[in-house]
């Protein structure tokens, strides 16, 4: 099994994995060859799982230890490095390539969002109390575009602060009738999910926006966007994400029937605008 397979195959077996080897699983796949060079020990501590939910994962790839799962992820890591630099040596990657790959890419990303999928996203929009969206680096981007739209198509919503004194003021009024929007990647993000714990014990209910490895919060999303391996290039990630976003924005609006609070919005703007000069 060469170094793209053994990621290929984690990413395939990942959602029908025990969550302890799907802790094991999001550490490799995050840090990939270098969490699997140090002790099985090690591993296992930076999962947060016993060795032996680590052995179990390495039999599940077929290895019959973790010494010979880590000779073949050596041994391929260095096949790799060398084919892709005779790749790059030869044939330079272009900005066609890239294009491309963002193209077919983003593709598989919109297929994977459902109709059915947008449907459930935009009622929890359009009924929540109150709609308080965050994310980790990057994607939070993709949070803030989502409130500034939908704070035009309806009343409460706003992006979670970014200090903890802050999120708490907004936690002590959060209850059942409100949304959280979480956009969570690789690496999954320790602020997001101290928050989303806290929210989701007061009640609130969460849509979650996270990779083909999923967010340790997965499971606490009562609607789940799992993106697929595709959206995780070192740059494609915000452009799925805002793309993700705008079909949960057409979604909502269609919901909400907005086209007073947009015409309100209009005139408002132009009222605060500073006359021609």
């Amino acid at each position: 099994m060469d170094a793209d397979a053994l990621v290929t195959r984690l990413g395939e077996m990942y959602p029908g994995l025990p969550p302890g080897e799907r802790a094991i699983a999001r550490v490799l796949l995050d840090d990939y060859p270098f969490a699997a060079l140090g002790s099985l020990r090690t591993l296992a501590e930076r999962a947060g799982v016993s060795p032996p939910t680590a052995s179990r994962l390495v039999g599940r790839l077929g290895f019959a230890g973790f010494a010979d799962f880590q000779a073949a992820v050596r041994a391929d890591a260095r096949e790799h490095d060398r084919s892709r630099l005779s790749e790059f040596v030869t044939r330079p990657p272009g900005l066609h390539d890239a294009a491309e790959d963002l193209r077919s890419g983003l593709a598989g990303t919109l297929a994977a969002v459902t109709g059915p999928l947008l449907d459930a996203v935009a009622a929890r929009l359009a009924e929540a109390g109150t709609v308080w969206a965050l994310g980790g680096p990057l994607s939070e981007l993709a949070a803030d575009y989502l409130v500034r739209q939908l704070a035009g198509l309806r009343p409460g919503a706003h992006r979670v602060p970014e200090q903890p004194a802050a999120r708490a003021r907004v936690l002590l009024d959060l209850g059942p009738p409100d949304v959280v929007v979480a956009y969570d990647f690789r690496r999954y993000s320790a602020a997001t999910a101290r928050f989303v714990h806290a929210a989701r014990a007061r009640g609130a209910r969460l849509v979650l926006v996270t990779d083909a490895w999923e967010s340790p919060l997965a499971g606490q999303a009562e609607v789940l966007i799992r993106l697929p391996r595709e959206a995780a290039g070192p740059i494609a990630p915000l452009t799925h994400e805002i793309a993700v976003t705008e079909l949960i924005l057409v979604a909502a609006a269609a919901r909400l029937d907005p086209a007073a609070r947009l015409a309100a919005l209009d005139a408002l703007t132009r009222d605060l605008s500073p006359p021609d000069a």
